[in-house]
């Protein structure tokens, strides 16, 4: 070989030396690869959609402006059909074979439990799942990061206003017999307890069935003034449908997770009258400029359906846009969670802040009531 090839050689291989070792996985020149696995098929399919669909819309118009210092946003989507193993499976998938920077978008509370492990064990970062499980917020993960407010915070409400609004003192509880239920369960007790009240009858059913006889006629028995609903919407529609045509009906709550929009069209016109809070603000009021962002990006990715998951997707997604920008060109994982820690951002009247010592980017709860069909936002009951 020629002495004089030798340093131009040596150059490249130093080049490419440095530029492996600088390598972040899921990063390149170009993209920025982000893992979800969350359910596309099976009863609670429309939640997992309607995620996707608002987040691609907001990375769609990311991507077309140039992206975020010039890298586009590559998400790539696993369907765990709402079952913690599929959960799993598709999130190692994620890691290891797909080599995704960060994990966005997951649907549960069990699903959620399910790639928990595997998020502290390869320290990726998991951002704005949809569930208000206290496990994802106490105590503090330095890999998660919520956008929406816990369920908790929606349960505390909803006793609130039955309590003070109406002056209810017996409260039931119809619940998922799973992780999801008990953290209900838990936050409903919590809330209960302040008041030196307990439930006053239970009801459950089995994850991704409608099975809902046995736990409709318990509460009957129970005879509670109302009852809070910590389910997917199939098996809520379900219950509230079977407890109109048994003559039972208690004021019916919903926690946000149940997929408002979703819930109407299973319910039909047993939705008439329940009430179910939010954690983002009506998809349907574009006085708000997040809002009025986010309908025009849905109409230009080609979605005229407009609801509170598909938002809360849109929301999360912007959200993840700011941390990454603010993460600067020299992106990695510990970049973009030290940017993330730092982040307090108005996102189109939204303030949304996290610091190292709150991961929690929302708190707010909204309280609505169908009504002719349609989730109307309420003060009061």
């Amino acid at each position: 070989m020629k002495k004089h090839l030798l340093p131009v050689i040596g150059g490249l291989f130093l080049a490419a030396w440095m530029s492996g070792a600088a390598a972040e996985t899921g990063v390149t020149a170009g993209e920025i690869k982000i893992g979800m696995a969350n359910a596309l098929s099976g009863p609670t399919a429309g939640l997992g959609q309607g995620i996707k669909a608002g987040s691609e819309a907001y990375f769609k118009k990311i991507n077309n402006a140039g992206g975020v210092h010039g890298r586009k946003i590559n998400l790539a989507s696993e369907d765990d059909g709402y079952d913690p193993p599929r959960t799993a499976t598709a999130t190692e998938k994620l890691i290891k074979k797909d080599g995704v920077f960060a994990l966005f978008g997951y649907v549960g509370t069990p699903t959620s439990k399910a790639a928990i492990g595997m998020v502290n064990d390869n320290s990726i970062p998991f951002f704005a799942p949809f569930t208000g499980a206290e496990f994802l917020r106490t105590p503090l993960n330095k890999y998660v990061f919520n956008i929406r407010a816990s369920y908790f915070n929606e349960i505390e409400l909803q006793v609130e206003r039955l309590v003070t609004d109406a002056g209810i003192t017996r409260i039931g509880l119809f619940y998922q017999e799973d992780t999801y239920g008990k953290v209900g369960k838990e936050g409903l007790q919590l809330s209960l307890q302040k008041r030196k009240m307990s439930i006053a009858g239970e009801g459950h059913y089995l994850r991704n069935t409608e099975d809902v006889d046995t736990g409709l006629a318990a509460l009957q028995a129970a005879k509670p003034e109302a009852v809070l609903m910590v389910g997917t919407y199939k098996a809520c529609a379900e219950f509230v449908k079977k407890a109109n045509a048994a003559g039972f009906k208690p004021k019916f709550f919903n926690l946000s997770f149940v997929g408002t929009a979703n819930f109407i069209k299973a319910a039909g016109d047993a939705a008439e009258g329940v009430y179910i809070t939010q954690v983002v603000p009506s998809p349907f009021d574009d006085s708000i400029p997040i809002v009025k962002q986010y309908h025009a990006d849905m109409k230009a990715a080609g979605i005229n359906e407009l609801d509170y998951t598909s938002l809360e997707g849109y929301i999360d997604a912007a959200t993840l846009v700011e941390g990454l920008k603010k993460a600067g060109t020299d992106l990695t994982r510990a970049s973009f969670l030290a940017a993330l820690e730092s982040m307090s951002i108005n996102l189109g009247g939204l303030d949304i802040a996290f610091g190292p010592h709150d991961h929690q980017g929302l708190s707010k709860v909204y309280l609505t009531k169908i009504q002719k069909g349609k989730p109307v936002q309420v003060n009061k009951l």
